[in-house]
């Protein structure tokens, strides 16, 4: 892969958060894609490239999340939410130069202030890790192809809840969107 060019790439973290990390997933475990999403947090910092944290979260009485009628609602855990449910992972070391957005959906960028923050950095290409493959990822993916950023997607830091979904993403859907890369070969490319 060729070098990134630092000052305009910026590393996107979707949801490694306390209550969406319990999940199982696969094909990679959340603690494998927690490991790389932590490395190449420390090697965004290292060259002084914005960490962008994002997270899901909402009023204690969901006030503010959709609401539509759909076949399979996600699942809900009996007697709600866990209190540390939107904490974003310790193994992050969240840095008060870092971006934390909050959503209440799955696209980063829908009703969130991350493309100003993005744009005002004078950021151009994205690289993608987080949880899940074709839900969080995916969606804030989308959207940030629509709006013009170039994607890079840390492929071995993404998973999502069954292989065949994570498999669909990202060897259908994010070619599409963008370059899809091991962290090892991101990593490599961040001189």
């Amino acid at each position: 892969m060729e070098q990134l060019v630092i000052q305009h790439a910026a590393l996107v973290v979707v949801d490694f958060q306390e209550g969406i990390l319990r999940v199982p997933f696969a094909p990679y475990t959340a603690s494998a894609v927690l490991e790389n999403g932590v490395r190449l947090s420390r090697r965004f910092r290292e060259v002084s490239a914005p960490v962008v944290l994002t997270r899901v979260a909402w009023a204690d009485n969901f006030a503010d999340a959709l609401t539509q009628q759909v076949d399979q609602p996600l699942p809900m855990p009996p007697g709600g939410l866990p209190p540390d449910w939107a904490d974003l992972s310790a193994d992050l070391a969240v840095s008060p130069g870092n971006i934390v957005i909050t959503k209440r959906q799955w696209n980063a960028f829908h009703g969130t202030e991350l493309d100003l923050q993005l744009r005002r950095r004078g950021i151009k290409t994205l690289v993608l890790a987080g949880v899940a493959s074709n839900m969080g990822v995916e969606s804030t993916a989308r959207a940030a192809y629509e709006l013009g950023y170039q994607l890079i997607f840390a492929e071995d830091a993404i998973s999502s809840v069954s292989a065949g979904m994570h498999e669909f993403a990202a060897h259908t859907i994010f070619p599409l969107l963008g370059l899809v890369r091991s962290t090892e070969q991101i990593v490599a490319a961040l001189r």
